[in-house]
């Protein structure tokens, strides 16, 4: 058969496909990058433009139709016409665009797409975007959660395309009698997120108190801000002194507000003030640099490391951060929500301790173990939620579902405790410009955070079980599940270089590149969340206690003795194996 080449071997409308790649940067709602953190995502465009020009004969390839260059090229700008539109974010759900994209695939394979397969799946936008082209999508992992992640996104919603939902709440209604794609999966998952909020509240939300206003009236609490302590080096001091690198709460315009720490003897409390003033703060220049506010004396970095090597690191409550009548409401800190936020320990704690340049310069200042990253009250928040993921599943059944059919809804609630971890830990810092506390992964790795913000996982502001709920909410509307997809996916656990057994596909891959991200060493932070949650339903996919990493195909020195050297051979050789394996997959 003579060999035809494909569109992508000879011309794309580049300038669209990027347009349409950047545009997806400023999209905050409904893409699948908002249904669970992954690094280094591809743009969902470029992903499908790559998928759908691999497989549409080039003109060039179809003298019989085609015989002069004006009609090649008149051609292949009807296809860049049809590359332009499919691109576009607003047309991802589009039945008519993606009809007319599917129409040329089949015309260029005879009828018979080849399935897709994607052996570094990853956060999974190859395989979703070559479902979305209507074919079968095969996404191989050696991560779980990112194998957990490709499941929700592709290998999930199929299974129970068409089906309505079971909460008694949709029985009752009349409103929408037909259930699209997996609209009746996403209502339900919606359902019992709420029932779990509202048991959540039941079982801890005595631990998360509201505060008063000028006026009298009670009103949530957003965050509470801590600062990390030492004890001041200097021995005729020895205050417990702030490691603070800021003590501005606002800067809003007619809204600043900062926290002033307040000196009595060698003892230091803190109130809020509304005004531009704030005090400088006690880090002075790069690294863990402290000046202590009493006494003015300097706590190096070789001082703090060796206080947290001694699990001698505190923490001081500086302010309360609540929702106002008209924008936020800043607290001095008082002795009931201290003692409250320290009042239950946890009887769970999750294993394992951080690896590898994702901890950063964490085990440094004595923060080794993943338990640590979290306060007494985050981790009696989190397990419990964690727990109500196994409580719903019960529920679920009990109204009517499959066991099956609960187990798939049980996954994406336990996505959203993932999300929780991220914005619900003690390394989340304050963001005084759009006041709320940001989460943990801003970048590539777990840093180490000085004065850090404690969001109310009950409230409903940034970093709650309800936005997070909404953001969910967001993806399932956003994403392709709004139109039935009766193409099945395929989430599997692989090493790339392992033979999976498959032939005669088409691979399209993002393969990862030297040590440039450490990927099972940051996601160790989702697993253990995720392992806790759904160990009974996957509990081959959580069999280990964290991430494997022996055949995870990176170049990380610190598994091979420090050697960069050995590290790279590895990486090297190990991708030669995996482009050996990919060949063997490959349809001619």
């Amino acid at each position: 058969m003579k060999y035809k080449k494909k569109l992508i071997e000879v011309s794309l409308p580049l300038d669209a496909i990027n347009a349409a790649s950047q545009h997806e940067k400023a999209i905050r709602y409904g893409l699948p990058a908002t249904l669970h953190r992954w690094w280094a995502r591809r743009p969902l465009a470029a992903a499908r433009a790559v998928i759908w020009s691999s497989l549409v004969d080039d003109p060039s390839s179809l003298p019989e139709q085609f015989p002069t260059d004006e009609a090649q090229n008149a051609e292949r700008q009807r296809l860049f016409a049809i590359l332009e539109r499919l691109v576009k974010w607003e047309n991802s759900n589009n039945e008519e665009v993606l009809a007319e994209a599917k129409a040329e695939i089949m015309k260029s394979t005879n009828g018979n797409p080849p399935p897709l397969l994607d052996p570094f799946a990853g956060g999974g936008a190859i395989p979703l975007e070559a479902q979305r082209l209507g074919l079968e999508a095969y996404a191989s992992d050696l991560n779980p959660v990112a194998v957990m992640i490709n499941k929700a996104m592709i290998e999930i919603p199929p299974k129970f395309a068409g089906q309505p939902p079971v909460n008694p709440e949709a029985r009752q209604s009349l409103l929408q009698m037909e259930w699209k794609g997996a609209a009746g999966l996403a209502e339900d998952v919606l359902y019992y997120g709420e029932w779990m909020r509202k048991k959540a509240f039941e079982k801890i939300g005595h631990l998360y108190p509201k505060v008063k206003d000028e006026l009298g009236q009670e009103r949530t609490v957003i965050a509470w801000i801590w600062t990390r302590t030492v004890k001041c080096p200097n021995p005729a001091c020895g205050c417990e002194m702030p490691l603070a690198s800021s003590f501005v709460l606002s800067r809003k315009k007619d809204k600043e507000a900062y926290i002033q720490p307040v000196i009595n003897g060698n003892k230091i409390s803190y109130e809020v003030r509304y005004d531009k003033d704030a005090p400088k703060a006690p880090k002075t220049g790069r690294g863990a640099n402290f000046r202590c506010v009493c006494c003015g004396s300097l706590a190096n970095g070789t001082y703090i490391k060796s206080e947290g090597v001694a699990k001698r690191i505190g923490a001081d409550l500086m302010a309360i951060v609540a929702e106002g009548g008209r924008g936020r409401l800043y607290l001095s800190p008082n002795s009931l929500h201290i003692g409250i936020a320290r009042s239950e320990e946890s009887a769970w704690m999750p294993e394992g301790e951080m690896s590898g340049k994702a901890a950063d310069q964490l085990p440094l200042y004595g923060y080794k173990s993943f338990a640590e990253l979290f306060t007494q009250r985050q981790m009696v928040a989190l397990t419990t939620f964690s727990d109500l993921v196994t409580e719903a599943q019960t529920q679920i059944v009990n109204d009517g579902a499959s066991q099956e059919y609960a187990q798939a809804i049980a996954v994406y609630l336990a996505m959203v405790v993932d999300k929780l971890a991220d914005s619900c830990n003690s390394l989340c810092p304050w963001e005084p410009v759009a006041q709320c506390p940001r989460q943990l992964f801003g970048r590539q790795a777990i840093p180490m955070v000085w004065d850090f913000a404690e969001g109310n996982p009950l409230g409903y502001s940034s970093g709650s079980w309800e936005t997070l709920m909404s953001l969910l909410k967001g993806y399932f509307s956003g994403s392709s599940y709004c139109f039935p997809r009766p193409e099945g996916g395929v989430a599997l656990q692989n090493d790339a270089q392992s033979d999976n057994g498959l032939r005669d596909l088409m691979v399209s891959t993002d393969p990862p590149y030297y040590d440039n991200i450490s990927y099972a060493d940051l996601s160790d932070f989702f697993y253990i969340w995720l392992r806790k949650s759904l160990n009974k339903i996957y509990p081959e996919l959580f069999r280990t206690m964290l991430v494997p990493k022996v055949e995870e195909l990176v170049a990380t020195p610190s598994r091979f003795g420090g050697s960069t050297k050995k590290a790279r051979d590895f990486f090297e050789e190990g991708m030669l194996k995996a482009f050996m394996q990919i060949n063997d997959y490959a349809h001619d």
